[in-house]
């Protein structure tokens, strides 16, 4: 039989198919017993069924699925589901402005050397979170370090405008 195929004469009857899928025709795996009652569950089950509505659970109602409570109450006035996230870092950038330069621009710049920025003095500086703005404030110093007060917190809906 797979001499005739390989001089290019002949195809394969539905027996020699079923012989050569079962093993019996040399060399080939021997048959899973178990093969045929699954390959009949699988037949039964692609069958269409007469009591078979799309979209209706087979032979069984649908309950209301039911959920376990997580375990764990309140912590002082947190949720302990938002504990978890609360010692995550996040990066956050005061920005006074901005600017673009030419790399030329850029090499002739030295000590003492003014930029130019984007920005009015007394303007706000934006306060990025993750480079998000979120807020806006004014600098203050106090002693000999420099501190932001917040003047403006970006509303939710301000936030969802600047993303587009």
């Amino acid at each position: 039989m797979s001499e005739d195929l390989a001089q290019g004469g002949g195809e394969l009857s539905q027996d020699d198919i079923d012989r050569l899928m079962s093993g019996e025709a040399g060399g080939g795996r021997p048959k899973d017993p178990n093969q045929d009652q699954l390959a009949e569950e699988w037949a039964r089950a692609l069958e269409p069924g007469e009591g078979v509505q799309e979209g209706k659970p087979l032979g069984k109602t649908a309950g209301k699925p039911s959920f376990e409570e997580l375990q764990g109450g309140r912590s002082s006035g947190h949720s302990a589901e938002l504990d978890f996230i609360l010692d995550i870092p996040l990066e956050v950038t005061v920005e006074m402005g901005r600017t673009r330069m030419l790399i030329n621009d850029l090499l002739q710049l030295g000590q003492g050397s003014v930029i130019e920025l984007n920005r009015l003095a007394g303007e706000p500086l934006d306060i990025l979170v993750n480079n998000k703005l979120v807020a806006r404030g004014e600098v203050v110093v106090v002693g000999e370090k420099f501190g932001i007060r917040l003047t403006d917190i970006v509303s939710p809906l301000e936030r969802v405008k600047r993303l587009r």
